[in-house]
């Protein structure tokens, strides 16, 4: 009879769950050029939908 096999990683790192790899994959240093993009597009986007526009008009 063989012997029994563990699923489980020897070792490894605990598995984390989807919201904390998320989380840690955003606080990470090698992405921070992407989320501060992302977020300066957003912020971008969100002026230049809003009424506040009317400000970059000439009077």
């Amino acid at each position: 009879m063989p012997p029994k096999r563990s699923l489980a990683p020897a070792g490894g790192p605990p598995q984390r769950g989807l919201l904390s790899s998320i989380y840690h994959g955003i606080k990470s240093p090698e992405n921070a050029s992407v989320v501060r993009s992302v977020a300066v597009f957003a912020a971008a986007t969100a002026f230049l939908s809003s009424s506040w526009t009317d400000y970059l008009l000439p009077p």
